[in-house]
């Protein structure tokens, strides 16, 4: 991969956490296995030399092309870790609002449902790579959040949790979203000015306050109302019952 454009300082993650211990169909989710997490690619040293010390053997990266260009892969680069970026917004560009518009919970519910509709087949092809890695898989956007979030979603769905619990552990995100903001914002303000993005910087202030689960519960229920099995849009675009059926297989901690 290319060196990053930007000299980043290196920072621990404020949004990593393994899904591990969510009441699963069969069981619960076992630990370190799948991990979640805001930017890893300018992770310290030390948490990619913990990371592949516990077993990690894959990355999701579901950041667009640019955002990658900016960042690379940082320190995780160094290690035999299958890198695998799957963009769920392509162009980042196109999701920035307007001048006056600013981000909203119901709007980013609105984006989450795009995605699964519009990106179902990376979607498939991430649930494929956390069912047959050898190892634990993270996966990561920018913030950890929202297309890190839809995966979760997904690979939650695809193993039999509830609703509550998927929203549960969405929600857990908003005690770290002042961090969150704070890590990327340099990025973030890089990103804007190489895609030639010439509006204010996005008014985030509604994502800071509460009311987060509003965003999930609003993909679910669109779904569900939409296609009646919220996986529908993954199965139509090639989720098999072998995938789903190795998920299990893989997580089930009974």
């Amino acid at each position: 991969m290319s060196t990053p454009i930007l000299d980043l300082e290196l920072s621990a993650p404020v949004n990593l956490r393994d899904l591990g211990g969510i009441k699963i169909a069969g069981g619960t989710l076992r630990k370190n296995l799948v991990i979640r997490t805001d930017d890893i690619a300018y992770a310290t040293q030390e948490i990619a030399d913990n990371l592949v010390e516990g077993g990690l053997s894959a990355v999701i990266d579901l950041r667009s092309p640019a955002e990658v260009a900016l960042t690379g892969r940082g320190p995780l680069a160094q290690f035999p870790v299958a890198y695998h970026n799957l963009p769920l917004i392509n162009d980042v560009s196109r999701s920035n609002p307007q001048e006056g518009e600013g981000f909203t919970h119901a709007g980013m519910g609105q984006m989450y449902l795009d995605i699964v509709e519009n990106s179902a087949a990376h979607l498939v092809t991430a649930l494929n790579i956390i069912a047959y890695s050898p190892g634990a898989t993270a996966f990561h956007c920018a913030a950890g959040r929202d297309r890190t979030g839809v995966v979760a979603a997904m690979l939650l769905l695809a193993l039999g949790a509830c609703d509550e619990d998927i929203v549960a552990d969405y929600a857990l995100t908003g005690a770290n979203m002042d961090a969150i903001m704070e890590r990327n914002r340099p990025i973030m303000g890089a990103m804007w000015k190489a895609l030639g993005v010439e509006v204010p910087q996005p008014d985030t202030s509604a994502l800071l306050r509460g009311g987060m689960e509003e965003s999930m519960e609003m993909l679910l229920g669109e779904l569900r109302e939409r296609h009646g099995d919220p996986l529908l849009p993954l199965r139509k675009a090639g989720l098999s019952e072998a995938t789903v059926q190795r998920l299990h297989q893989r997580a089930v901690e009974a």
